[in-house]
């Protein structure tokens, strides 16, 4: 039987880990495991301007094929830069492109976690690659490809 993992303490970036690109090898991965809480939705909508009602209002969103309110699919895309930044690579990362493709849709108080994979680095331009996974109970969500520029170490 699978036992409950603790919630997430908020990660900061002074406790973010750097993997330098010479560190780096194809099929490192890491998890991380965010909440698709009320507050975070709220705020998102906030920040970014888009209070659509599928997002901030129940009463429409309860007419519409998700029967209720959904995250932003961009909300995916800033928990994955959040995790390049958390770690693969880490601190000093540069987010160079992103392609998702949405399969799901995210809802409240759903726990995402979004994997990570290498899948090629170019070690002369210090561009890599990573396989990028939005899943919820082990369903995959969304899923797509991020190019990074990994940090060198320092000489």
């Amino acid at each position: 039987m699978d036992q409950a993992k603790p919630p997430l303490e908020p990660l900061l970036m002074t406790d973010a880990v750097t993997v330098y690109l010479e560190d780096l090898s194809v099929g490192q991965s890491l998890e991380r495991a965010f909440t698709a809480t009320d507050a975070a939705i709220r705020a998102f909508a906030d920040v970014s301007e888009d209070h659509n009602p599928v997002h901030v209002d129940e009463a429409y969103a309860a007419t519409t094929p998700f029967k209720g309110r959904i995250a932003h699919g961009a909300l995916l895309n800033a928990w994955i830069s959040a995790t390049i930044a958390g770690g693969l690579p880490g601190r000093g990362s540069i987010y160079v492109s992103q392609s998702l493709s949405f399969k799901r849709a995210v809802k409240i108080d759903d726990v995402v976690t979004i994997t990570l994979t290498v899948t090629d680095i170019q070690p002369k331009t210090g561009v890599v690659t990573l396989t990028t996974v939005a899943s919820v109970g082990g369903k995959t969500y969304a899923k797509g490809v991020a190019e990074v520029i990994a940090p060198r170490k320092p000489v």
